[in-house]
């Protein structure tokens, strides 16, 4: 985060107003830029499949010698962030098909996206949370999550009606 968090500080600090969409670390980047400069013109935030509460997939690839792997964002990956307590709304849209490298090492005993699981993705503070039926990787290319996420920019809350049948 100490190159990715200063970047996109200098990107949002002259116009705006500004909502984010993010995947998986990009959330993790986009909410800690955001707590560390509270003033910045950012009204809402998706976060995608975010290991906001830290990532088990992230220390089980440390416990096992691979950290270096997790790079310059390490520490954000494994001991995730505080409370949300930011202006901006944030809303985080959660997987439940367990496709992904979480999986392959065993690091996730409960629901997940195969990579992230789901009390992972529980920060306190946000302003919503949701499931939708795909993997870590498709939520980026999830109709689900696109509709999800489109919603949540419009009202500020996702659409739960929808919740029983994409979970």
């Amino acid at each position: 985060p100490e190159v990715a968090v200063p970047q996109l500080l200098e990107r949002l600090k002259d116009s705006g107003p500004f909502s984010l969409v993010d995947h998986s670390l990009g959330g993790l980047v986009a909410l800690e830029a955001l707590r560390r400069a509270p003033e910045l013109p950012v009204s809402r935030v998706v976060c995608l499949g975010s290991p906001l509460r830290g990532s088990g997939t992230a220390r089980s690839l440390s416990d096992h010698g691979w950290g270096l792997a997790l790079g310059r964002s390490s520490e954000l990956l494994l001991d995730g962030l505080p409370d949300w307590q930011g202006r901006a709304k944030v809303g985080l849209i959660a997987g439940s098909v367990p496709h992904g490298l979480g999986s392959l090492l065993g690091a996730l005993d409960d629901v997940s996206d195969g990579t992230v699981a789901l009390a992972e993705t529980q920060l306190p503070g946000l302003a919503d949370h949701c499931v939708v039926r795909t993997s870590h990787s498709g939520l980026v290319v999830s109709p689900d999550a696109a509709r999800q996420t489109a919603h949540f920019l419009r009202h500020g809350q996702f659409d739960h009606s929808r919740d029983a049948a994409a979970a």
